[in-house]
């Protein structure tokens, strides 16, 4: 069995891993990170999620190197494409111009911008990073992780890696619990948190929200591009949960935060256009490639990214089950998406008469994969950690804020974000809990584990409930919470502390914090217009 050691190590190569990385190397530190897929940058690549983000995305709440990332897209295709003049000259481009995002974006692009990014780091060998690897067991000291032993899927050959420092950026928590660190799954009961939308009762484990295989899609009219029929069809096809107003198959479904039934298809839909001017319809919702920047003929289709509500697989958990149950809800949910892309292709009913839509083409070379889905299901909610603080909806949500304005002001912020609080249908079979939140900050201390000393979250597992994980999992907020992460791990083993003490002694938090806003340009608060003003 092989052997390494580094200054830090990041478990999982998603979004908040590639920050954590960033962070620790610009702060001159060793870094092996590990990814269980061949695509490092998770949402943005392997899930091939464009980012969700708030309204001020290009002029505060994101870290510079976030904004960096967001700009290298933009070049990205500036360089690479053959746009128009008009679109090259577009400041802040939307390359898909799809209305879920101001950068919506083809995965394959993020990666290569990521990868960018990285470079020169992997060129000095001051970072290595190790795909198609996963970690298979843990060792521990104590309050301590002494070691991570880690598998490829190429190879079947094991590694033993340790270091002083490691973070946990996987898409499940999966190092909670190998190293049996203390974390919660599910929903946690009203009882026990005093939210106004936790559930009722007991604490549900199982209420874990639905997970998502996404794909894309070009339209080719004329052409035939229908796919075999999925194996699981008939069952989806016959398919309607008790809160969904029709088939699971189908055009109708549920708004998020009036729950009211509505009728979205992929050309039509009975909602108003959007602020931009765009049809409230599922083609431009998250369309990650614009024909129309381009002279004209250049390119056949627009290409859209297909995460709706019709893909949402909700039947079963893939955390608190066996490894059987787990793959075996993951194989449902690849059919579910099979499913609805052979329903629309051969029966949906179509925005200019008649069913079904063959020309639909699914774009496998658009997410790296030969049998057309992402490389990775788009996961929502991970394990959590019971951590030294936690943040609930107290905190952060509008309601339950009451006569207070704005979220809760932390002393120990180490970033901001803003979402609604926005969580998807359940493995409870619920239907969505979609409410207003403030704009808020990420405490340091929902970072620092109740117990452990050297383990660090660097995504959705960190301390936050059930309710407000649905505002601290998007994009830019795991960005932030892994850079932030990356960071605190590097200046831990700069100064010879713990991250604890850093939090716990004021003169500590001072200093990490003028790092983050200063060499870093952190933003550690919101402008006050913002602070104040709900999603």
């Amino acid at each position: 069995m092989n052997e390494r050691a580094t200054d830090i190590l990041i478990i999982g190569g998603g979004t908040g891993g590639v920050a954590a990385a960033l962070a620790a190397l610009r702060m001159g530190k060793k870094v092996i990170m590990t990814e269980e897929t061949d695509w490092i940058g998770g949402q943005l690549t392997a899930q091939a999620v464009p980012p969700d983000e708030h309204p001020w995305i290009e002029r505060y709440s994101a870290t510079n190197s976030y904004r960096q990332f967001a700009e290298g897209v933009r070049d990205y295709y500036r360089r690479n494409y053959p746009m128009t003049n008009a679109a090259r000259g577009i400041i802040n481009l939307n390359p898909g111009n799809g209305y879920v995002s101001r950068l919506c974006h083809e995965p394959r692009v993020a990666l290569a911008v990521i990868e960018s990014m990285l470079a020169p780091y992997r060129s000095s060998q001051q970072l290595d990073i190790l795909l198609n690897t996963r970690p298979t067991a843990a060792e521990t000291d104590g309050d301590k992780i002494t070691a991570v032993t880690v598998r490829s899927a190429e190879t079947g050959i094991e590694t033993v890696l340790t270091a002083p420092y490691i973070i946990d950026a996987t898409e499940l928590g999966d190092l909670l619990e190998l190293a049996k660190v203390e974390h919660i799954i599910g929903a946690e009961s009203k009882d026990q948190t005093g939210e106004l939308h936790a559930v009722e009762g007991d604490p549900q484990p199982m209420d874990q929200q639905a997970v998502t295989w996404c794909f894309a899609v070009d339209w080719l009219p004329g052409e035939d591009h229908t796919i075999e029929k999925p194996q699981d069809y008939d069952f989806w096809k016959g398919y309607q949960a008790d809160f969904w107003p029709g088939p699971q198959l189908g055009w109708q479904d549920v708004n998020p935060i009036t729950l009211a039934s509505r009728y979205r298809a992929i050309f039509d839909g009975d909602g108003p256009p959007t602020k931009s001017g765009r049809p409230a319809d599922f083609w431009h919702y998250r369309r990650i490639f614009n024909k129309d920047y381009y002279p004209e003929g250049a390119y056949a289709s627009d290409i859209t990214l297909v995460n709706w509500p019709q893909i949402d697989y909700w039947l079963g958990p893939i955390l608190g089950v066996s490894d059987e149950a787990a793959q075996e809800n993951l194989r449902q949910c690849r059919q579910l998406s099979y499913s609805f892309l052979y329903w629309m292709q051969t029966e949906a009913p179509r925005h200019d008469g008649g069913t079904g839509y063959p020309g639909l083409r699914l774009r496998g070379d658009i997410v790296g994969t030969e049998d057309g889905l992402a490389k990775y299901v788009y996961v929502r909610e991970a394990r959590r950690m019971l951590a030294e603080f936690t943040v609930s909806e107290q905190h952060v949500g509008v309601e339950q804020r009451g006569d207070l304005v704005g979220a809760e002001i932390f002393h120990d912020t180490v970033g901001t974000g803003s979402y609604r609080i926005d969580l998807h249908p359940s493995t409870a079979l619920r239907t969505y809990v979609d409410i207003s939140s403030y704009p808020f900050q990420i405490p340091l201390g929902a970072l620092i584990p109740v117990r452990m000393e050297n383990l660090l979250p660097a995504c959705k597992n960190l301390g936050v409930t059930h309710i407000t994980n649905g505002c601290y999992r998007l994009h830019p907020v795991e960005w932030n919470i892994g850079e932030a992460a990356g960071a605190l791990a590097a200046y831990c083993l700069t100064h010879q502390l713990t991250p604890r003490q850093v939090r716990n002694t004021e003169s500590h938090l001072s200093d990490f914090q003028a790092l983050l806003a200063d060499d870093l340009d952190f933003a550690l608060e919101w402008p006050e217009f913002a602070r104040i003003t709900p999603r």
